[in-house]
């Protein structure tokens, strides 16, 4: 049984990659939230993900998340994208907005988005593809 007194190094932990189905957040639900930490953890909640998917998957420790979601610790500003893509909905973007007395307004259509994601998709299969065949046929790096 030498595999149980192996070090945590030798299993490391896997962070949980699955996102949220897209949902859109009622305005009136938002603008409820007082804080941003309210609409964070609204994000979080609406998402059905479990908090420990959003934190292992944005890279935030657990006790730092933890102090986040009791209002005593402030959310990493630069990784506010990656937790409303990861939750499927924008309602701190909403909220921020609301809360300023802005609006929002979509620049590019979700059609115009899904165009670009498949085309990205595309491309990188193509590339792959060509590597493959590169690598099958002895040409390697052009040689």
């Amino acid at each position: 049984m030498r595999s149980k007194n192996m070090n945590p190094v030798a299993y490391p932990e896997l962070a949980l990659a699955r996102k949220a189905e897209k949902v859109d957040v009622p305005m009136q639900l938002i603008e409820r939230q007082s804080t941003m930490a309210g609409a964070i953890a609204l994000c979080v909640q609406v998402s059905g993900l479990e908090d420990k998917e959003v934190y292992l998957s944005l890279g935030i420790d657990a006790g730092h998340w933890s102090r986040i979601m009791k209002g005593d610790a402030h959310f990493p500003v630069n990784k506010l994208c990656d937790l409303m893509d990861l939750c499927g909905n924008e309602a701190p973007l909403k909220w921020l907005a609301s809360h300023r007395g802005y609006g929002l307004v979509m620049l590019k259509t979700e059609a115009q988005r899904r165009i670009e994601e498949l085309e990205s998709q595309l491309n990188k299969e193509r590339e792959r593809r060509i590597w493959a065949e590169d690598m099958a046929t002895g040409r390697r790096g052009g040689n």
